[in-house]
């Protein structure tokens, strides 16, 4: 079997004081889930499919105007007529829901209660003693239809990883198996084998996994932390670029007697005919990287192509706490992360805060209390040709360094080896995936690269701080002569 190498954190040194430069992942948030995965990897049987339309009819789940069908991703929403945009295709009651409550009312709710667990570990938790529970589970119907694995990066095979190697999207996947592996060790010891009687069957690292990997996959966005829950029927709804609203296209509201019952109401964001599956729209902000993690699969918009720039004051930095102190008072910290999106322009921020971690030396006295208060003016614009040549250096090598890691390499500025293989129609999914994310992030680095070089070509040309100073003192001509008075 291959060896999965592990991309190192890249950084920069350069004169004076080295900023803290990583061309790395931002710090992980895996328990703030998202939507449902669209492609599911094993294709469920049509008698388990039947089995939960007549457990959704049981339940009250359901208008009648979508049904759960198999569709090209896996699983879907159907629509049982025409429907207009707005118009609400499920409704699910909350005794179905996967949430909090659920978890309180099972008989897992005391051992739950007894420990400090995140609620995506709770509801983990629920998942996997429901599952253990078989036919027995109220939830058993719905459970038979869930994956046992979707395209997401943390169920990618060590080989599989390797496609990725020298992505951000590799370091921010091996950072969410980490994270989970830490959340299992600790539930497993205080939960799991404290309570046999619950547990009776052994509960391993992959099986929280796999809960982890629902719940990542197929909760609502805005349904996290306390709030969080699955939401049987609705979570099958699949993704769609074509959908390009971004509001919300769901609401919880009350029904029955004083409107005591809580009701998720799904609602169609555009028009569908019958017998057509319906979409929502995910998230429009999410990376190619961050669908790949969360869902297994990318888009072709070259939106989705980003890259983040990370950037941080060193504390060996003998102006350390002067450069924090301008970079909080400009709403930034220690550490700021850029998204860099293929295309667009860098983030405003970005270069003054460069400027200021690459200030040293005869520009120092910019950092006195006595410009406290309009630095970040100054850093807005070119300082000096030192610092500004300092930060078109560093950025470049660590471009440099990023594309060098790569599984392929750039060729005459284009992706060749990478999008030759796109272009193959029967590649695996996960290595269409794979090669995807390579080529969007190494066209960003190409990209982010070719700004800075034109920015040194351009260094003899900028006007730095002293010219602009000596202009706005009526010392320099508009010619950029010093001017002389005579005596």
């Amino acid at each position: 079997m291959a060896t999965l190498h592990h991309h190192p954190v890249l950084s920069v040194r350069h004169r004076p004081p080295p900023p803290c430069i990583c061309l790395l992942r931002r710090p992980l948030k895996p328990h703030q889930l998202v939507p449902r995965a669209a492609a599911i990897s094993t294709t469920v049987a049509e008698s388990a499919l039947q089995h939960f339309r007549r457990w959704l009819s049981s339940q009250g789940a359901g208008e009648g105007k979508a049904y759960p069908a198999a569709v090209p991703e896996g699983l879907g929403l159907v629509a049982a007529r025409d429907l207009p945009r707005g118009e609400v295709v499920a409704e699910v009651p909350k005794k179905l829901w996967m949430d909090a409550d659920a978890v309180a009312a099972s008989d897992i709710g005391r051992a739950c209660a007894s420990g400090d667990l995140r609620p995506w570990v709770a509801v983990a938790l629920l998942l996997l003693r429901e599952a253990a529970r078989g036919a027995d589970s109220p939830w058993a119907p719905y459970l038979a239809i869930l994956p046992r694995q979707t395209d997401s990066t943390i169920f990618w095979s060590e080989e599989e990883l390797l496609e990725i190697q020298g992505t951000q999207l590799l370091s921010t996947t091996m950072g969410v198996k980490d994270y989970v592996q830490s959340e299992f060790d600790s539930v497993e010891a205080e939960i799991i084998n404290a309570n046999k009687d619950l547990f009776p069957d052994t509960v391993t690292y992959d099986d929280f996994l796999w809960a982890f990997g629902v719940l990542r996959s197929r909760v609502f966005p805005e349904l996290r932390g306390d709030k969080l829950a699955l939401i049987p029927f609705a979570d099958l709804v699949n993704h769609s670029p074509n959908v390009t609203s971004d509001g919300s296209c769901w609401e919880i509201k009350g029904k029955g007697l004083f409107g005591r019952e809580a009701m998720f109401s799904l609602r169609t964001p555009v028009d569908v005919k019958s017998g057509e599956q319906i979409y929502i729209q995910y998230d429009l902000d999410k990376s190619n990287a961050e669908l790949a993690l969360d869902y297994g699969f990318i888009e072709s918009n070259p939106y989705r192509d980003s890259y983040t720039i990370t950037l941080e004051i060193s504390e060996s930095d003998p102006f350390y706490g002067d450069k924090l102190d301008i970079a909080e008072l400009n709403g930034l910290g220690e550490t700021a992360y850029f998204d860099v999106v293929l295309n667009e322009p860098l983030p405003p921020q970005m270069i003054p805060y460069l400027r200021l971690l690459c200030i040293g030396g005869t520009d120092a006295f910019i950092l006195e209390a006595l410009f406290r208060n309009s630095v970040w003016g100054h850093l807005e614009l070119p300082l000096s040709p030192d610092n500004e040549e300092s930060i078109c250096q560093v950025i470049r090598d660590a471009c440099k360094s990023a594309l060098a890691a790569y599984h392929t390499t750039i060729e005459e500025l284009h992706e060749i080896q990478d999008e030759e293989l796109v272009k193959r129609e029967k590649l695996p999914s996960r290595l269409k995936v794979a090669i995807g994310v390579r080529v969007g992030e190494k066209k960003v680095l190409q990209q982010i690269d070719d700004i800075f070089k034109q920015r040194e070509e351009e260094l003899d040309g900028l006007e730095y701080y002293q010219e602009r100073r000596l202009k706005d003192l009526g010392l320099v001509s508009d010619n950029s002569e010093i001017i002389f008075w005579e005596s």
